[in-house]
């Protein structure tokens, strides 16, 4: 016996939440415009605006089951898409358009290059596990951005994170996935929304936010970054004693 056909509310509300993830597209649009003008904040405020769908538009997907419901739209590529634009390709456009890169040919090709990590990146079948990790370094290049730009740090500092990050994104560590990785989900999901707070309120004391507000917001990344190498570290026995 054949499920029953989704009813029309049903299709409709998948066909919501599709569109509420393709509204990242319009945020990247607006993040390269206005790189452009000049409105380094604003942008940076989009970053944080796209996190948010993209954090919450997954529970949305699987709340009103669009697969299931909409089974001809992929909208694991769309997602794939909108993140590739918001978490790579715009960041890059903003530090190379603010003068954050070397001057000339060679901020261009700086920020050529965490733009065609994260193709190969994108492109993996593996990027993300099926216990909810990403492997290698997540294209999270508009955290990145947002710090470099906050802390202003000159080009020479940048083009070492950027080079230097280009590199982990083919390091096999198992980066966690804040909103669907198990182990410490509610410690680790608790500590995401504090830190998008902290984003939010440095923003607005931006240009000059107190320094312990920033080293408040930098220990999640250090927890993040902790957690993922544990979990990393701490797997590889059962993995190396398996025949």
């Amino acid at each position: 016996m054949s499920p029953p056909r989704p009813s029309t509310a049903q299709r409709l509300a998948a066909a919501a939440v599709h569109a509420y993830t393709a509204l990242g597209s319009v945020l990247a649009l607006l993040m390269v415009h206005l790189s452009y003008a000049g409105e380094v904040t604003a942008v940076l405020w989009l970053f944080l605006v796209a996190m948010v769908v993209d954090g919450t538009d997954g529970f949305l997907a699987r709340r009103f089951r669009v697969k299931e419901v909409l089974p001809g739209f992929d909208g694991a590529l769309l997602d794939n898409i909108v993140d590739f634009i918001t978490y790579a390709f715009a960041p890059m456009v903003l530090l190379w358009s603010a003068g954050y890169l070397p001057d000339g040919w060679l901020g261009g090709v700086v920020a050529a290059v965490p733009v065609l990590a994260s193709c190969v990146q994108f492109c993996r079948t593996d990027a993300k596990t099926e216990d909810h990790f990403f492997l290698g370094f997540p294209s999270y290049w508009n955290v990145a951005a947002f710090y470099l730009v906050v802390l202003d740090a000159g080009a020479p500092v940048v083009t070492a994170v950027l080079l230097v990050l280009a590199v982990l994104v083919f390091v096999p560590v198992r980066y966690v996935y804040p909103s669907r990785t198990a182990t410490a989900w509610r410690l680790t999901m608790a500590l995401t929304t504090g830190w998008l707070v902290l984003y939010a309120v440095i923003l607005a004391r931006s240009p000059s936010p107190e320094p312990w507000l920033v080293a408040l917001s930098l220990a999640y990344v250090v927890y993040y970054t902790g957690l993922s190498l544990h979990l990393t570290l701490s797997r590889r026995p059962a993995l190396t004693g398996t025949r």
